[in-house]
C-alpha cells in the first residue's frame, strides 16, 4: 500500500514517504477572518479533511494544523470602515468559519493557532534571518531579500526578472521592489506589537512560517492550501523558512477553486455564496457531498442545478442505507476494510470521484440484494458502504449527522403521521384492487414533493429532489 499525491513543487504525482514512519504532519493555511466564509473557503477544509481521514484509515497518526490569520490589511480596513475593534471582527468571523467547518462534518484540527498569539516566534525568525543576511530593517519595516535566496520562485515557476511583487501601503525603504514585507511598521490607530525594530505588526507570509515551525518543527510532511496561495504566500513562506534553516514542507498540495461564471468565488467579485445561507437552503450533508466529492484538483462551477444533482445522487445512497436499516436495524457496523477498488482510488492522489463510483456500484448491488430478499447480502453491502462513506465523512448513520435535516426535522414525526394516514387509504384502495384511486393518491403525494416506494415491508415515503 502506497499513497500517492500530486506535489505542486515537483509538478507530478509522487509516492508519499513520511518523514517519520507511521506519522503524517500536515499544515493547512486556514481562514483569514476578515469576513464570513463562502463555500469556496470551506472547500479547502473539506478536501484536507478527507485527506486526513484517509491517512487515518491507512493507520497513520496524523497531526493536522490549520491556522487562523486574525490580523491583516483587510481586517484593519474593515475595522476602520465599521468603527469596530479589529479583534471583534476577527473573532466573529473565526466563529463563523468554525461553524462552517463543523456543520459540514470536518474533524477539528489537532491545533488551530492564531497569528496574533505567535508574535514572539515571528520576531525570533526575523532576527535569525537578519543575522543570516536574508532580511533587513528599513523605516521600521522588515523585508526579505529575495536575491539572497537562489531557490526563490521554484514553487510557482516564475522568473525573478519578470516578478511583480504585491506591496502594501507604507512599505517604504525597500532595497529592491521585489523584496517582500515580513513586518510592517506601526501606523497611528492600528494594532501593533513591540519588536527590536520598533512597534509594528506581522506580514501575512511570516505568520505561517513561524507557526508551522512551532507546531511541526523544522521539517514536516505536507503543506496545503488553495491554488491562489501558491504565489505570493506559499512562495514567500518557503523563502523565509528555508533561509532560516528549516527543511519545511516535503510535499505541496493545492486544491482548486469553486467558481461562478468561470471566475474564482470571491467576496471582491461579489459572487460569493455564504455557508450560513447555504445550510438554510440545503442539507449540510448534501453540501459536503457537493463540495467534497469532485477531485480536489478539479474546479467546481457553482450552480443550483449541480447542487440538485448532488442531492439526488446522495439520496440514492441514503435511501439504500435507510432501507437496510429498516430491514436489519441500526446495528450494522461499518466493515473493517473498504473494498479494494475504493482503496486503490483513494491511494491514487485521493481519487474521490473514482472511489465514489465504487460506493454507487455497491449501493446498486445492495438494492439488488434487497429486491431478491437476500438480507445477508444487503447487510454486507451496507457495511461496505458505511466504511467508504466514513472515509468521505458522509455516513448518514454517523452520530454527527444523526437527525440532520434542514427541511423541518422538528415536524418530521407530524408529517410522518399525516402521510401514513394517506398511505393507509392507498393501501385500502390497493386491497380492493381500486388501482386508479391508489395511483391517484401516489401521484398526488408526488406532486407534494414526496416519493412513495412499495417494499416487501410496506410502503415508505421520502422527500423527493427539489
Amino acid at each position: 500500500m502506497t499513497i500517492r499525491l500530486y506535489d505542486t513543487s515537483a509538478r507530478q504525482i509522487r509516492d508519499f514517504i513520511p518523514l517519520k514512519p507511521g506519522c503524517v504532519s500536515i499544515y493547512l493555511c486556514g481562514a483569514t477572518v476578515q469576513a464570513a466564509p463562502h463555500i469556496g473557503h470551506i472547500r479547502s477544509g473539506l478536501n484536507f479533511d478527507i485527506m486526513r481521514r484517509w491517512f487515518e484509515y491507512r493507520g497513520y497518526d496524523v497531526t493536522f494544523i490549520r491556522n487562523v490569520t486574525d490580523i491583516d490589511d483587510k481586517i484593519i480596513t474593515k475595522s476602520a470602515d465599521q468603527d469596530r475593534p479589529w479583534w471583534s471582527i476577527g473573532y466573529e468571523n473565526e466563529r463563523a468559519f468554525n461553524h462552517g467547518y463543523t456543520v459540514l462534518g470536518c474533524l477539528p484540527p489537532t491545533y488551530e493557532p492564531r497569528a496574533t498569539g505567535h508574535v514572539t516566534e515571528m520576531v525570533e525568525m526575523m532576527r535569525g534571518l537578519i543575522e543570516r543576511g536574508h532580511a533587513y530593517e528599513a523605516d521600521g519595516n522588515v523585508y526579505f531579500d529575495v536575491k539572497s535566496f537562489p531557490e526563490y520562485l521554484r514553487l510557482s515557476n516564475q522568473e525573478l526578472d519578470n516578478l511583480l511583487q504585491p506591496s502594501g501601503e507604507g512599505e517604504t525603504g525597500k532595497r529592491d521592489a521585489r523584496d517582500f514585507a515580513m513586518w510592517k511598521a506601526a501606523k497611528p490607530g492600528e494594532p501593533s506589537w513591540e519588536t527590536p525594530w520598533g512597534r509594528g505588526r506581522p506580514g501575512w507570509h511570516l505568520e505561517c512560517s513561524a507557526m508551522a515551525h512551532k507546531y511541526l518543527g523544522s521539517a514536516f510532511d505536507i503543506h496545503g492550501g488553495g491554488l491562489d496561495l501558491i504565489f505570493p504566500h506559499h512562495e514567500n513562506e518557503i523563502a523565509q523558512a528555508k533561509a532560516y534553516g528549516d527543511e519545511f514542507a516535503q510535499y505541496w498540495v493545492h486544491n482548486a477553486w469553486v467558481t461562478m461564471s468561470g471566475e474564482k468565488m470571491s467576496k471582491s467579485l461579489g459572487n460569493s455564496v455564504l455557508v450560513s445561507e447555504m445550510v438554510k437552503a440545503w442539507r449540510p450533508i448534501v453540501l459536503r457531498y457537493y463540495l467534497g466529492t469532485p477531485h480536489y484538483r478539479s474546479m467546481i462551477e457553482y450552480s443550483e442545478e449541480a447542487l440538485r444533482e448532488a442531492e439526488s445522487a446522495f439520496a440514492r445512497i441514503e435511501g439504500f442505507v435507510q432501507r437496510v436499516v429498516e430491514l436489519a436495524g441500526h446495528d450494522v457496523e461499518p466493515a473493517a476494510e473498504v473494498p479494494t477498488a475504493f482503496a486503490e482510488a483513494m491511494d491514487d492522489d485521493l481519487g474521490v470521484p473514482q472511489a465514489l463510483a465504487v460506493v454507487h456500484t455497491t449501493v446498486r448491488q445492495g438494492n439488488s440484494a434487497l429486491a431478491a430478499d437476500d438480507k445477508e447480502a444487503a447487510v454486507a453491502r451496507l457495511a461496505e458502504v458505511r466504511a467508504m462513506l466514513g472515509v468521505l465523512g458522509l455516513d448518514p448513520l454517523d452520530a454527527h449527522w444523526a437527525g440532520e435535516s434542514d427541511r423541518g426535522e422538528d415536524l418530521n414525526g407530524v408529517v410522518d403521521s399525516l402521510v401514513r394516514l394517506v398511505l393507509d387509504q392507498r393501501e385500502a384502495a390497493r386491497a380492493r384492487k381500486d388501482w386508479a384511486t391508489a395511483d391517484a393518491i401516489r401521484d398526488q403525494l408526488k406532486q407534494s414533493g414526496l416519493v412513495i416506494e412499495d417494499s416487501p415491508h410496506g410502503p415508505r415515503w421520502s422527500l423527493g429532489p427539489r
